[in-house]
């Protein structure tokens, strides 16, 4: 069964236990799967542990998804992520936090998690870095009832009776614990990550077991400088570049595979991506992603909007994305530092 049609009969509301255990059972592949966005690098956070630290000295991204709009009770996300590097010793450690609240569906399930992060840094070369990270994570899942009705509520011709006799026990909150690991290799021209998330894969499962499944991502990309900036004050020369990425994504039966390009002229970022979703129960569905994103200060502000090529992506309204960042990195510490040969490459990944 597709999440479309566990949406249709959600919207029914007029459900018996036993139809609602199977289908959220039968949806339960869709809906053991991560939230991905499509401002990839500015929640980089949830993707691999191994980045927190390495873009800047401290930030902080609260970002909001709301995928598939036209739906009755979309999947909404909100998610606030945080990092620091800690200046000593030696730059090597960071620490991060990232929260988030999943929400889907007219039956009220949602999904809490807060993870712990931390990541090692250390420099191969001058120009080469590597950071590797890893997480634990808390969660919990539940789904609500307060909206919905069932069969015995009802008298022959339809008149409300009042409560329901149903065993509401076997969908108590589900409570779980997560880990995950990540690794990044980077220099200021490019990147690779690979990442490895779930990996006791935790049971969600309701009435039976249904585990979350291993995440394997790994993703890349080539910063081609086209002006280098250099400079301070009104003579400062902004940087103008270009980013293609690659990215893979494997979790339980489902892939996902993209390609996309950022065009930075600072402060100005804009890109598209285009993303291959490939599970079991939907089938292939072709998403296209447009990013644009701007630079004030120490804010960046990002919006992505997901155009569906394929006819079912297109049928559920695609998705609306927001970041905004507050973000820190001390220009004169790291000058000092690149005077002492003790400063690390600068990441080349987009900012949104």
């Amino acid at each position: 069964m597709s999440m479309t049609d566990f949406f249709s009969l959600a919207r029914g509301r007029h459900l018996t236990l036993g139809s609602l255990s199977v289908v959220l059972l039968a949806a339960g592949t869709a809906r053991a799967q991560d939230v991905y966005f499509s401002q990839a690098y500015a929640n980089r956070q949830a993707d691999n542990p191994a980045w927190i630290g390495i873009v800047d000295d401290y930030s902080a991204t609260l970002s909001y998804r709301n995928q598939f709009p036209q739906l009755a009770g979309a999947f909404e996300t909100v998610q606030l992520a945080a990092d620091w590097r800690l200046p000593k010793p030696g730059l090597h450690h960071a620490l991060g936090l990232l929260v988030s609240q999943d929400r889907a569906g007219t039956v009220g399930y949602t999904r809490f998690g807060a993870t712990a992060q931390y990541a090692y840094h250390t420099r191969l070369t001058r120009t080469l870095a590597l950071s590797g990270g890893a997480q634990v994570g808390y969660g919990r899942q539940r789904v609500g009832y307060n909206n919905l009705t069932f069969g015995d509520q009802y008298s022959a011709d339809g008149s409300y009776t009042g409560a329901t006799a149903e065993n509401l026990g076997s969908f108590l909150p589900v409570n779980y614990l997560t880990v995950g690991v990540g690794a990044v290799l980077y220099a200021e021209e490019f990147w690779v990550s690979l990442a490895g998330q779930h990996l006791n894969r935790p049971d969600l499962g309701f009435s039976q077991q249904a585990g979350l499944p291993l995440r394997i991502s790994v993703n890349g990309g080539y910063k081609l400088f086209l002006q280098k900036p250099a400079g301070s004050g009104k003579g400062e020369q902004r940087e103008i570049s270009l980013t293609p990425t690659l990215g893979y994504t494997r979790q339980g039966g489902s892939q996902r595979s993209e390609a996309g390009a950022y065009f930075l002229l600072d402060p100005v970022t804009v890109g598209a991506i285009y993303r291959n979703l490939a599970s079991p129960d939907q089938g292939t569905q072709h998403v296209v992603a447009l990013v644009a994103g701007i630079a004030y200060g120490d804010l960046r502000l990002g919006y992505a909007y997901d155009v569906g090529v394929s006819q079912l992506a297109s049928d559920l309204g695609g998705a609306h994305e927001i970041t905004l960042t507050l973000r820190a990195f001390d220009k004169l510490e790291s000058a000092f530092r690149r005077l002492k040969r003790r400063n690390y490459p600068k990441a080349p990944c987009p900012d949104f």
